[in-house]
């Protein structure tokens, strides 16, 4: 009799977590980055950890103390570049930059990826061509990047003419949207 409702009550615990599990799968769709799903129904805060390709990032905003912001209720659309981008900056540049003194430089860094509203890639299509080929977005750290068109790729380009083409558009997110870029941002 024990026997019986052990087995009883451990079925309908599986049950019940495989039904919450298709719940949760119902609710929320998901894209893969750097090997992890992203799920829509989680910041952006929640979701980045996972991607292998962007841990330098996530360690630079941990590094800036912006995980809180980025897991706020937005909407954000983040430019969010690969370990890959961050590699090409000169050596020791990361490594400066997550230091303590210099958390303001690296802030400000972090936060020109990131514009303060959800500009999906056909948004920001649409917008460049509205505006005859280019359409300036002003970022939450103040300054301007420039998203235009080369041939059907979407790319971004700051304000020392550095270009980013984003290698995976539309991250969708409970916050915002993720535009994965093959280039580190500089005001």
């Amino acid at each position: 009799m024990i026997t019986t409702f052990i087995k009883t009550t451990a079925l309908a615990v599986l049950v019940a977590g495989s039904m919450a599990g298709t719940a949760l799968a119902q609710n929320a769709t998901s894209v893969e980055v750097g090997g992890a799903p992203m799920y829509s129904n989680k910041t952006i805060a929640e979701n980045a950890p996972n991607a292998s390709n962007l841990s330098t990032l996530v360690a630079a905003v941990k590094a800036a103390g912006l995980v809180e912001t980025l897991n706020g209720a937005g909407p954000f659309t983040v430019f969010a570049p690969t370990n890959a981008a961050f590699e090409k900056l000169p050596a020791g540049t990361v490594d400066t930059l997550v230091k303590p003194e210099n958390k303001a430089q690296l802030t400000k860094i972090l936060t020109y990826h990131v514009v303060p509203a959800k500009a999906t890639s056909a948004d920001a299509m649409a917008m460049i061509k509205k505006d005859g080929g280019q359409h300036k977005v002003k970022t939450v750290e103040g300054e301007e990047l420039t998203l235009a068109m080369k041939g059907d790729k979407l790319t971004v380009t700051d304000a020392k003419g550095n270009v980013a083409t984003v290698t995976q558009a539309d991250v969708l997110q409970k916050n915002g949207v993720v535009h994965v870029i093959d280039t580190v941002l500089m005001p």
